[in-house]
């Protein structure tokens, strides 16, 4: 933990440059989900008390590099403003931000527009970078969730100023901190979703952390596959057996526990309400052409039940089946469902991330029972995977 936290720094008179994350969803000029606005609230406010000025950079769709008035920040602008319940100016340039008007020094925050407009961000060119830097005293970054990209407001300014993490930033490293790099022990992790070639990276970073590690959605079908079970037309990466049986073998070197399903329901119809059996699964398992295994079966429930009690830690990333079609998302509501009791019994740490997993654990009503939720995507999987991300480091993380 080589970074700083608002706590070390003096904002007292001071411009405080806050990278945020209020890229949200937008339907006719209305926000529809503002959580990622409001998750900045507690920083900003901090800044404020510390007798700061936040002067807020932020990014909204990808305009690359060019201007584009469809992705303008001024559409969150009212979304903001009742987040906040401060008066906000929009700056709409940098050669405005450069020199104040009376009216935006007047304000209690400040949004510059959409910094992605500007070729230097993504480009992380420095002399876009010192520009930026050149508009505070202090540089906070509270945008964990573009922590993964080396942009200039992610990485290039904070070479240029006394710099620190913002507090959902913080909030976020001690969680995964807590979770991966000094969790207690056992600890295990959920991982599930479709596809086992877009985790690959994080399951043989896992596999040698973990004493337990659950694999689920379409990508168990790949692993019970390379065990040389036929799946009929279940989701499956053939062209990646043989990773899924490396995965396996390091697992058992390093000492990791791997559970995959021991049943599962079939349909053979991709629907809601379809109709299913529930079908013991295993390396002799021959399924039909046109059945589908879509979610974990209730004797795989008992077992990730089991497992659970014994652990300190749970890493969840990833629903158990087709958790958007009802009954396929059984598995994953049940197991969603005992880590929370779990983590409001004080006997576990639970920390999930991901944007399927976070819709997965509001469907089962136990989001805000985890002791921890990453609104990140890209950056908390690469966090997962061992990666450096490069808005930490820059902070001496």
């Amino acid at each position: 933990m080589g970074w700083k936290s608002l706590d070390d720094m003096d904002l007292h008179g001071k411009r405080v440059l806050v990278r945020v994350d209020i890229n949200v969803p937008v339907e006719n000029f209305e926000v529809t989900d503002a959580t990622r606005i409001e998750r900045i609230v507690p920083t900003v406010h901090d800044i404020l008390s510390k007798g700061g000025t936040p002067i807020l950079l932020a990014h909204f769709g990808r305009p690359k590099g060019k201007v584009n008035l469809d992705m303008s920040l001024r559409q969150v602008l009212p979304a903001l403003k009742r987040a906040l319940m401060r008066t906000v100016a929009l700056v709409e340039t940098l050669d405005a931000a450069e020199k104040f008007t009376a009216e935006v020094a007047a304000a209690d925050v400040v949004l510059i527009e959409n910094i992605r407009f500007n070729p230097g961000e993504e480009a992380n060119d420095p002399a876009f970078a010192a520009r930026l830097a050149q508009l505070g005293d202090v540089y906070c970054n509270d945008a964990f969730s573009a922590a993964h990209r080396a942009h200039a407001s992610t990485e290039g300014i904070a070479h240029h100023l006394p710099s620190c993490a913002g507090r959902l930033m913080q909030a976020e490293l001690s969680a995964l901190e807590a979770a991966l790099s000094r969790p207690e022990r056992p600890v295990g992790a959920v991982v599930g979703g479709a596809k086992v070639s877009t985790k690959i990276a994080l399951l043989e970073n896992l596999v040698n952390r973990l004493d337990l590690l659950v694999i689920g959605g379409g990508m168990a079908n790949t692993f019970l596959t390379a065990q040389g079970a036929q799946l009929g037309a279940s989701l499956c990466e053939h062209d990646y057996l043989e990773t899924a049986r490396d995965i396996m073998a390091q697992a058992a070197k390093s000492g990791c526990r791997v559970l995959l399903p021991v049943d599962g329901l079939v349909a053979t119809e991709f629907k809601a309400g379809a109709a299913h059996s529930v079908v013991q699964l295993g390396p002799d398992t021959v399924l039909d052409a046109d059945q589908m295994v879509l979610d974990a079966g209730p004797q795989t429930i008992g077992q990730m039940r089991a497992a659970f009690e014994n652990l300190k830690t749970l890493i969840w990333n990833g629903p158990m089946g087709a958790f958007e079609i009802s009954p396929f998302d059984t598995a994953t509501v049940a197991a969603a469902q005992v880590a929370a009791k779990q983590t409001r019994d004080g006997a576990l740490i639970s920390v999930a991330g991901g944007g399927d997993t976070v819709a997965a654990l509001n469907q089962a009503g136990v989001a805000d029972d985890f002791t921890y939720i990453s609104t990140a995507g890209g950056a908390f999987l690469e966090w997962m995977e061992g990666k450096t991300l490069p808005g930490v480091a820059a902070l001496g993380g």
